[in-house]
């Protein structure tokens, strides 16, 4: 039995919950798991994954500003950044003294790796969308990140190949050598399954993402949830809080539910309203899912620009949260005809960990 450590990075739950099928896969074949988090990704990994090992890892602040104005602040930040990755090793480090593992899992923390342990980094983002008036920073950052990078043995992209039906469109395509050849892609990594039951509730509203941004959103769309008729039901993406709330005859909001019942509630849904962000995305396309409206995150630009990717696809309609007007906006999204069909994520967990982990492991 080997023995792995899987750390997902804390801004917002979207990079542990789409560990939570590689964790599985993981068990399935024997092995022991360590899981190295913080925050809402610590709780949620608890509650999932309640048959591993648990292990508070601090990682860094995530640099999202109350404001829509994320870039500035982002490179304001980048010497404290650096801080935090040095900091972040040298904890790791003194982990790695006290435990032996046979393989590390780093879903986005940079920190999070050994020269003599076989280490794996996920990410969907081999290059970084930047607003058009600083373009350029496209190609600058393929040759940061395959520097960051470069102390990783494979890098598993959770998309489908670079290709005209993309779910990830640019961000997964580089144009570094070395960065393709350590990259495998895995396909769609979701814990979302097919299920056979009735699409008896009309809206479900998914609120998530790192604060402030996640708060602001709650707010904006209690505020308009009422203008839409028919059964409604809010996860507000509270993982420390248990509470449930009803507004109106119509709408339930739930501080958090566990992964089997969000997956009830996404098959249920007849419309989707959520964050564009990448693991939803994953979601909404594993479970087949054609009428949803999505919201950036402002400023994040990999939410702003997925949410422009999928429009003139024609695939799903999106809409700034400051703009939001759900009953007019909802009339648009049903227009669109949702994600093509891509192989689901049972499959691609399989083949990663036969094509990845077993190298390295059995």
């Amino acid at each position: 039995m080997a023995r792995v450590l899987v750390s997902p990075l804390s801004w917002g739950l979207g990079h542990a919950s789409r560990d939570i099928p590689i964790i599985r896969e993981l068990k399935r074949h024997g092995h022991d798991v360590t899981v190295a988090a913080c925050g809402g990704a610590f709780e949620l990994l608890k509650k999932e994954c309640p048959d591993c090992s648990h292990m508070y890892l601090e990682d860094y602040p995530a640099p999202y500003s109350s404001t829509k104005y994320f870039l500035p602040k982002f490179f304001a930040n980048i010497p404290k950044l650096l801080q935090y990755l040095a900091k972040e090793k040298k904890m790791f480090n003194s982990v790695l003294a006290k435990n032996k593992y046979d393989l590390i899992i780093s879903d986005n923390r940079l920190g999070i790796y050994s020269k003599e342990i076989p280490s794996v980094f996920i990410t969907h983002q081999l290059r970084f969308s930047v607003p058009y008036y600083i373009r350029p920073l496209e190609t600058v950052s393929e040759y940061v990140n395959a520097y960051l990078y470069a102390d990783f043995d494979r890098i598993v992209v959770p998309s489908n190949k670079p290709g005209a039906n993309c779910i990830s469109g640019k961000l997964c395509k580089s144009e570094r050598k070395i960065m393709n050849e350590k990259a495998y892609y895995s396909g769609i990594l979701s814990t979302a399954r097919k299920l056979n039951v009735a699409q008896n509730l009309d809206y479900l509203f998914i609120i998530s993402g790192p604060e402030p941004q996640r708060t602001k959103l709650e707010r904006i769309i209690l505020e308009q949830a009422g203008n839409l008729s028919g059964k409604k039901i809010v996860l507000l993406g509270k993982p420390k809080e248990n509470f449930e709330k009803h507004p109106d005859a119509d709408t339930v909001v739930k501080s958090y539910v566990s992964d089997t019942e969000k997956n009830m509630l996404m098959n249920r849904a007849k419309f989707i309203i959520s964050r564009s962000g990448y693991t939803t995305m994953m979601d909404i396309a594993e479970l087949g899912k054609t009428r949803g409206l999505f919201i950036s995150t402002p400023g994040q630009t990999e939410q702003e620009y997925l949410s422009d990717y999928y429009e003139k696809k024609g695939w799903f309609f999106s809409k700034n949260q400051y703009e939001l007007n759900l009953s007019k906006d909802v009339k648009e999204a049903k227009k669109y005809s949702g994600f093509p069909a891509f192989p689901k994520s049972d499959d691609n967990v399989k083949r990663l960990y036969k094509d990845v982990f077993a190298v390295y492991l059995d």
